[in-house]
């Protein structure tokens, strides 16, 4: 039976082209040629007798015997990197997918709790504003999302739902007494499908002034929202969530007034661990200081 088996070699070759789903990209990550890839893959292919890959001229698909092989050999080389990691004490990696806000406002300036309990475990951050396909993508081991939780992708649990607030420095607040005589900031999603939160939502209340012209300046990413607002131009209407750190270092402080609502419903973060994942031991490890966290949040 052992006798049979493809080499390691070919497998390994398979297993990135499968990952990747393409030789191109598969023979990047393996410093080998594109034509060494196709030559290992059809050797490969030849010996079980079946195809692994449709070939199209960009890009291959997997059949179904290419699906189920890879299946597997990402489950076989998943383990064998995890235990070697063990075996030499080397640190092992995970690869979470988020928006580069949250990511750069929250993930990371928290990161050092994980870390502190889990000291053999990395942490690698992809960011994007679009959703992962990390069902497909190997690549990534589990995502923290945003967006509405109704309708949420499979294998999705809740992490937290946050409130917006209005935030801007102690020094810019004394400048100013009206509200249509300040810099509004606010975000513009690159992901058009989020719900819009908006300056103008508010201002189109019974109490607002008509007539007035407000000045309003969006930015696509909300960190760069709270780094205006961090730099003293307006009053940022943000996630209460990702300004923590600043409040707590009073970097920014609330902006109150009577007529305004001091919090308005925000959008949920949710966790994404694709069913390959749902045992790994580094994967439970991070879901669960993660759910502790935002446990505590919500407590508070």
């Amino acid at each position: 039976m052992l006798s049979k088996l493809p080499s390691l070699n070919v497998l390994k070759v398979f297993d990135a082209a499968a990952r990747l789903k393409s030789f191109k990209k598969a023979a990047e990550e393996l410093h080998v040629t594109p034509t060494a890839v196709s030559h290992q893959i059809k050797t490969l292919e030849e010996s079980l007798g079946t195809r692994l890959f449709e070939r199209h001229t960009r890009a291959v698909q997997l059949t179904r015997d290419g699906e189920l092989l890879s299946e597997t050999t990402f489950d076989v080389f998943r383990r064998l990197s995890d235990t070697i990691n063990f075996i030499v004490g080397s640190e092992q990696v995970l690869t979470i997918s988020t928006t580069s806000s949250f990511a750069s406002l929250w993930l990371v300036s928290n990161l050092v709790k994980f870390y502190k309990e889990n000291p053999s475990i990395g942490i690698s951050i992809h960011t994007a504003e679009q959703k992962a396909d990390i069902m497909a993508d190997r690549r990534i081991d589990l995502a923290i999302s945003y967006g509405q939780f109704e309708g949420a992708m499979p294998h999705s649990s809740k992490l937290i739902t946050e409130k917006f607030g209005l935030y801007a420095t102690s020094a810019y607040l004394e400048k100013y007494e009206k509200l249509d005589e300040v810099q509004l900031l606010e975000t513009e999603w690159v992901n058009t499908s989020l719900p819009s939160i908006s300056w103008e939502t508010l201002l189109s209340q019974d109490w607002c002034k008509e007539g007035v012209s407000y000045q309003i300046r969006r930015y696509n990413q909300e960190q760069h929202v709270i780094q205006a607002a961090l730099a003293g131009q307006g009053i940022a209407l943000v996630s209460s969530l990702l300004v923590m750190n600043a409040l707590t270092e009073s970097w920014l402080v609330p902006f109150t007034r009577n007529e305004l609502p001091n919090e308005i419903a925000g959008l949920t973060y949710y966790l994404v661990v694709p069913p390959r994942n749902r045992r790994n031991k580094n994967v439970l490890a991070f879901t669960n200081w993660l759910n502790s966290e935002f446990g505590n949040l919500s407590a508070d």
